[in-house]
């Protein structure tokens, strides 16, 4: 049994990969060399595959040490679906949270060698936002909506590809590319969180003006995940299936 320590530390180490190669993608290379110019930026379809990419490498690095989550809505998720022990959500989730913040300090100390370089904009260093801080300008209840919808797919697809009557070794694939789709449906909209710790790194870089909405993209990913936990359990589980205590993802 892989120690509680260990497997925060793994949580911290995903998390912090997550969000250097996803916001970092976003920070650096989207709209390369610049908005306007833009001949060599990867452009949503790009941050969209780093996300995705960052979860299908680190499934495969950590997923076999702590279930590989990097997510506080996951863990949440997990837990409402019978896969993760309660008493270990709150060591996971401050795990997470480190890892995503020192990502974005790393994300803003390197972007500050580029001269003229300042956290301005609606979304600096690819925080997440709605009203003005939505890319697209979409509403509270807009982005709420999204958030909660997007998120409750996501966690049915994890707890489908790491169902044990699933095909093995293929979920940290369906996993990343679930989370690439959502970003390709919701850039635009909130820039993309389904993740609370990946909302508060950059936010917390960022400033109080970003800081300040950053309780939806707890509130909304962390319901949508719990309600998609019931229901998996409920409805799409197995009668009778066991707690499984630290939710590993079904690699072997």
């Amino acid at each position: 049994m892989v120690s509680l320590f260990t497997r925060c530390l793994a949580e911290f180490l995903g998390t912090f990969v997550l969000v250097l190669g996803g916001c970092g993608s976003a920070v650096f290379s989207a709209a390369f060399p610049d908005a306007k110019a833009n001949e060599l930026g990867i452009g949503f379809l790009g941050v969209a595959l780093a996300f995705g990419l960052t979860v299908v490498i680190m499934a495969y690095a950590i997923g076999h040490i702590s279930g590989c989550h990097l997510n506080p809505a996951v863990s949440f998720g997990l837990w409402a679906g019978k896969r993760f022990p309660g008493s270990e959500l709150l060591p996971y989730i401050v795990a997470q949270v480190l890892g995503a913040t020192v990502a974005a300090g790393l994300i803003y100390l390197i972007a500050t060698g580029k001269p003229g370089f300042t956290l301005s904009g609606s979304n600096p260093l690819a925080t997440n936002g709605f009203d003005v801080h939505s890319p697209g300008g979409y509403s509270l209840l807009a982005c709420f909506i999204t958030e909660v919808v997007l998120t409750f797919i996501f966690l049915i697809v994890i707890l489908g590809s790491t169902d044990g009557r699933a095909p093995k070794g293929f979920a940290p694939i369906a996993i990343g590319l679930a989370l690439t789709l959502i970003h390709l449906i919701s850039i635009p909209i909130t820039n993309t969180s389904v993740n609370p710790a990946r909302s508060t790194g950059p936010a917390i870089i960022a400033g109080v003006e970003m800081f300040k909405q950053v309780w939806m993209f707890w509130v909304a990913p962390i319901l949508g995940a719990i309600l998609a936990g019931f229901f998996y359990s409920q409805v799409l589980g197995e009668s009778g299936e066991q707690v499984v205590g630290d939710a590993e993802l079904q690699l072997k």
